[in-house]
């Protein structure tokens, strides 16, 4: 596949404004950062297919005969949410395709205000928190990963954290911005779990992207107990469930090495 110039990008972006919340935040999101998002067509002008990824996700639209397998080698190691009919070109393409069940919920109800335990200050995080960030460590890069990185989400204005003093004991934030919604996540440290601080970066978060007419959204894993359980308490209802595909290496037949 070629990689495409921004302003091709942009002539291309109605092909995914459908489709549940996630989806269009993702293709929006991918667009407007620069740098954090990248796309990609069987040919730059009138394309037949077309793939945007941002932060290990790709979403893939079109003809599936429009590629050959190894156009898909960009996307070894990622989750594509793709038509049914690009499944078999996805099999030959991977030495591996594992599904993955997927629930998007949308905010419906108003979240409570949950108590922090004395000495925790839930706010919203400035340029200055970036180190903070990065302290969390390469485990936890993946938050900021949709951003480009610590320091361009420290200054998005769309993360809000509970600290102990400069340490993110929990965090939340806007993960893929889209003119309608706004997708998110959280995390909290391990040691501080069970303490409600989640749900309380959540909930101000929340207020926030309501604030600025946006609808938060959320989507995890169908096997990510906690994180429906902490998606209901804060409010939020099931709106659509999908399946995406996990990917391998690409597959030896595809690459041409020796068996």
């Amino acid at each position: 596949m070629i990689e495409l110039s921004r302003d091709q990008a942009a002539a291309v972006s109605h092909w995914f404004a459908a489709g549940p919340p996630g989806t269009a935040a993702l293709a929006e999101h991918a667009l407007a950062q620069k740098g954090a998002g990248r796309w990609w067509a069987d040919r730059p002008l009138a394309p037949r297919a077309v793939a945007v990824a941002c932060a290990g996700h790709v979403l893939l639209r079109g003809e599936p005969t429009a590629l050959a397998p190894l156009a898909l080698a960009p996307f070894a190691e990622h989750h594509i949410q793709a038509p049914a009919r690009f499944l078999p070109l996805l099999g030959h393409a991977f030495d591996l395709l594992l599904p993955w069940e997927r629930m998007v919920y949308v905010h419906r109800v108003p979240a409570p205000h949950p108590h922090v335990p004395r000495g925790v200050t839930v706010r919203r995080l400035t340029p200055k928190d970036a180190p903070a960030l990065a302290a969390l460590g390469p485990e936890s890069a993946w938050v900021h990963a949709s951003w480009g990185g610590p320091d361009h989400l420290a200054a998005s204005g769309h993360a809000w954290a509970a600290f102990a003093r400069d340490r993110i004991l929990a965090m939340a934030c806007t993960y893929f911005r889209g003119s309608t919604h706004e997708d998110i996540t959280c995390l909290t440290v391990p040691e501080h779990r069970r303490q409600h601080l989640a749900l309380a970066c959540v909930t101000a978060l929340c207020q926030d992207i309501a604030a600025r007419g946006h609808t938060p959204s959320w989507t995890c894993s169908r096997d990510n107990r906690p994180s429906r359980l902490l998606a209901w308490t804060a409010g939020f209802r099931l709106e659509h469930e999908y399946v995406h595909h996990l990917t391998g290496r690409p597959a030896r037949r595809v690459t041409g090495l020796a068996a």
